[in-house]
C-alpha cells in the first residue's frame, strides 16, 4: 500500500465521519485522528521490528525515548 492509498483511506473515512455527525459539529478531530492512527502504526512497526525499540524508533524517525513514551501512552508496554 502506498502513502497515497493510505491518504485516500483516511480521507474517505473522515468524510464518512463528518457525514455521520449530521448537524453536530466535530470536536477534537486532530487528537482523535492521531490517536487512531498512531496506535496501529506502533503495533505494526513493533511487530516487524521484533519488539526492538531502538530499531522501531529508527524506522519511525523518532528518538527511542519518544517511542517508549508513545508505547506507554497507548498501553503497548508496561
Amino acid at each position: 500500500m502506498t502513502p497515497m492509498h493510505i491518504a485516500d483511506c483516511v480521507r474517505s473515512n473522515l468524510e464518512s465521519y463528518l457525514h455521520d455527525l449530521g448537524a453536530s459539529e466535530p470536536d477534537g478531530m486532530y487528537d482523535m485522528l492521531v490517536a487512531v492512527v498512531e496506535k496501529p502504526l506502533l503495533e505494526v512497526v513493533m511487530h516487524h521490528a521484533e519488539h526492538n525499540q531502538s530499531r522501531a524508533a529508527q524506522w519511525l524517525g523518532l528518538n527511542r525515548n519518544t517511542l517508549r513514551k508513545k508505547l506507554l501512552e497507548h498501553k503497548l508496554i508496561n
